[in-house]
């Protein structure tokens, strides 16, 4: 019986980028670093760490560095996806016409490898916990089953719900609000798990 190649597979699922894709695979099967399939794409580790990853986009496909804000740059092709919310991580992005400068891109891998190797990491910082309102304290106290499920779902998840709650300014509102996410968390379902793709 043939194993499928989940990467083969991920990489055949973006038509518009299946040859693109494959030659970054190509530039990643000549380091050290172990593939996998992580949030659905494709990542590189190396000792159980984050590397790179890379990804097809409807406009674009890009590579990006776990800790790339430790890679020099010097020909400034990284860019923080998301300025103000991501730290450590930087991408690549290429778009349709875009010549793979494969040298430069394996000299990024190896330097990211090494980078790795001396330790450099940017931990995230945990976030300070939130107090959730009275309503939803109230609600928890009376209710066990949902008091487990609920510190049961990841600090993240957990964050998601209370944010959700304490930004409706009236009570109704928070009551609303409330009736709605209950389902979810006897679930084990984040507020935000249908708008993910993985």
């Amino acid at each position: 019986m043939n194993e499928v190649d989940p990467v083969k597979a991920y990489i055949a699922k973006h038509a518009n980028w299946k040859k693109e894709l494959a030659i970054l695979r190509e530039i990643f099967k000549q380091t050290e670093l172990e593939e996998e399939i992580k949030w659905g794409a494709p990542h590189y580790c190396l000792n159980n760490k984050l590397v790179a990853g890379i990804a097809g986009f409807k406009n674009h496909y890009a590579l990006w560095f776990h800790q790339g804000v430790f890679l020099k740059d010097e020909k400034r092709v990284l860019l923080n996806a998301q300025e103000g919310v991501t730290k450590a991580l930087r991408q690549w992005r290429f778009f349709k016409g875009d010549e793979i400068p494969q040298a430069l891109v394996l000299d990024y891998v190896n330097e990211a490898i090494a980078n790795v190797k001396a330790g450099k990491e940017l931990k995230p910082k945990k976030k300070a916990a939130i107090e959730p309102p009275l309503i939803f304290k109230a609600c928890l106290k009376q209710n066990t089953r949902l008091k487990n499920a609920f510190e049961n779902l990841s600090p993240g998840k957990q964050r998601e719900y209370i944010t959700y709650i304490s930004e409706a300014k009236k009570e109704s509102t928070q009551q609303s609000r409330l009736d709605k996410i209950i389902p979810l968390i006897l679930q084990g379902k984040g507020l935000h798990d249908k708008y993910k793709n993985c």
